[in-house]
């Protein structure tokens, strides 16, 4: 009874503070997405379909869609139809935390239609059945059955992969995450026992605004793939004042500033936008003064629109 109210009150918790969404960019495929996903998982539902009021850099049609909001187990993802600039990279992937063999299996088994093997499902030292899967819109999935002792951990949960010269950045991303957000704390941390991986990070979890995140350094210089602008995260803030805060404390590189986009001094990209951002662009002026901005301004997309 205490392990299913410790559950409840958690589960209760991060739905009530989480301000972080993921954004997942696609060319147009958000619709076919955020159906297939909703389908594979017991607990999602599509909550929102937004569409293009203009015509953008992107050359989708007005009146196309440009935004599918969705929810799987409780955890909030965002497709973005956004053109075929930016592909999803295993930088950033998602925990399929299972309950039962039987669970692991039927995620694989779907996730797996198209798409690509990253590691097989197999038996690891980490778990008794793990597999890491890039599904047929290129997001990596790590389905892998959980342990059952020590803390409650949600369903879903987003995991950073620190590769090339920023493998062994694990420790300091964290303590920089939890420096920026006011609602953070660190969780596990498992170092790297091989003597030549000293220093490096084999798996540690961190918690911002009632979300958990996984991550973990690459132990060898062999992925050759960097965090993108295609798997991002959303900040949604109550006001100017907390947007400027975000805005301060993360951007990290000038040139990639962009209508609310920014990226950090680890190259992960988020957008730093108000709670409301979907009704203050509902416009075909707001929309364009959001499209000449770096760092968004509610005053003028208030005016523009």
């Amino acid at each position: 009874m205490k392990d299913t109210q410790t559950k409840a009150v958690a589960e209760s918790r991060a739905t009530k503070l989480n301000q972080i969404t993921a954004c997942i960019w696609f060319d147009d495929q958000a619709e076919e997405a955020a159906k297939f996903y909703t389908s594979i998982f017991r607990n999602s539902n599509i909550k929102e379909t937004t569409y293009y009021k203009t015509e953008t850099p992107s050359n989708k049609p007005k009146g196309s869609v440009l935004t599918v909001a969705f929810d799987i187990e409780g955890y909030q993802f965002v497709g973005l139809n956004g053109g075929a600039q930016f592909k999803p990279t295993p930088s950033i992937s998602f925990f399929i935390n299972c309950e039962t063999e039987v669970e692991v299996d039927e995620m694989w088994q779907k996730l797996s239609e198209g798409g690509k093997v990253l590691m097989p499902l197999d038996k690891y030292d980490f778990s008794e059945k793990y597999g890491w899967i890039e599904d047929k819109y290129g997001v990596s999935w790590q389905v892998i059955l959980s342990k059952s002792e020590g803390d409650w951990r949600p369903k879903i949960i987003p995991s950073l992969l620190f590769t090339g010269e920023k493998s062994g950045k694990t420790k300091e991303a964290i303590d920089f995450y939890t420096s920026v957000f006011d609602d953070a704390k660190e969780g596990m941390a498992f170092p790297y026992e091989e003597p030549e991986h000293k220093g490096k990070t084999a798996f540690a979890d961190f918690m911002l605004e009632g979300q958990w995140f996984a991550a973990m350094d690459s132990p060898e210089d062999v992925h050759d793939f960097d965090f993108n602008e295609a798997l991002s995260f959303y900040v949604s803030c109550k006001d100017q004042e907390e947007i400027d805060y975000f805005w301060e404390k993360l951007s990290a590189v000038p040139e990639s500033e962009v209508c609310g986009w920014l990226k950090d001094k680890f190259g992960i990209s988020w957008q730093i936008v108000p709670e409301n951002i979907m009704e203050l662009i509902d416009s075909k002026e707001a929309m364009e003064a959001m499209m000449q901005m770096k760092k968004l301004d509610i005053k003028r997309l208030q005016q523009a629109r």
